[in-house]
């Protein structure tokens, strides 16, 4: 492999001054989808582009998460709120969240909770979110060709470059994006009607990075052991193995993770939340009580 070493991004006020945040969706994305049938959906090499450009320019481990979680369109909208709610988590403590509440959902979109403004960006853009999802299981070494495209684009046009959060490497002619610090992920955020255009005289720049996320071994639970794409198979893989779930397969199909986890219904996240809600009001009435009690004692010792 040879590293395509380039000037580092610019830093994002430069960026805003230039060009306005993304907009989302570029093109208009039915929220209702056609029903396919048993052939599943066929997208042209233009439409797949355009699919794929928001996420393309992800890092490899990172958008693997993204293809299969697409093809949960269904638990989206469920998992981003939960990751909302407990943004102020990170690390360690968001996976020991995760794992007591017992998620019901897929560990394609589990994986996803570490990134709340990634979900937020699939669940505010359904029909985007599951035509995508449409085209890996009925499409994926075409959706990957044209991840492949959008990036080659992005290169020659000078705006993928490596950076302190990415790292550019060109392996047996498939561009491959990795994060510079193993398990360290930063969402790249960048506007796709910039960066895969030709560039405006004196304008070299277009991709600026959000905070870093770290992913741990204790997410490895959700997707995490291993997840990456291969380019020359058109793989995409997780937990070091194939993901195989295709528009035939996809109701039966089930991922042989490291660490297989039962599903469980949704109610019992609502109980877990409910009993924890009923400990705080319990707790603080339990305080707001003994501090009377203590204010009634001393006036009492003042009399």
């Amino acid at each position: 492999m040879s590293r395509i070493f380039l000037v580092p991004v610019l830093a994002a006020a430069a960026f805003a001054q230039q060009y306005p945040p993304p907009q989302y969706p570029q093109q208009q994305y039915p929220q209702q989808q056609p029903a396919y049938g048993a052939q599943g959906p066929s997208f042209a090499p233009a439409q797949l582009d355009n699919l794929v450009q928001r996420v393309a320019l992800y890092p490899d481990p990172l958008l693997a998460e993204v293809l299969t979680a697409a093809t949960y369109p269904d638990q989206i909208s469920s998992a981003g709120q939960w990751a909302s709610d407990h943004r102020y988590l990170n690390g360690d403590r968001l996976a020991a969240a995760i794992n007591a509440d017992r998620l019901p959902w897929q560990p394609s979109v589990v994986a996803l909770i570490p990134f709340p403004s990634i979900l937020d960006m699939m669940a505010s853009d359904m029909g985007w979110t599951q035509q995508l999802g449409d085209a890996v299981l009925g499409q994926r070494p075409e959706v990957m060709d044209s991840v492949q495209h959008m990036r080659r684009q992005a290169l020659d046009y000078g705006y993928l470059r490596d950076s302190q959060d990415a790292r550019i490497v060109n392996a047996g002619g498939y561009i491959e994006i990795q994060p510079v610090q193993a398990g360290y992920y930063a969402v790249p955020v960048y506007n796709s009607g910039v960066v895969f255009a030709r560039p405006a005289r004196g304008v070299s720049f277009g991709i600026t990075f959000g905070p870093r996320v770290f992913i741990g071994s204790g997410f490895s639970n959700w997707g995490w052991g291993g997840p990456g794409l291969d380019w020359r198979s058109h793989a995409v893989i997780i937990d070091r193995r194939p993901w195989e779930r295709t528009w035939v397969n996809r109701a039966e199909y089930r991922h042989p993770y490291i660490a297989p986890r039962e599903r469980f219904e949704g109610r019992a996240v609502i109980e877990r939340h409910d009993r924890d809600r009923e400990y705080r009001d319990y707790r603080n009435n339990r305080d707001r009580d003994r501090g009377r009690d203590r204010e009634r004692d001393r006036d009492r010792d003042h009399q």
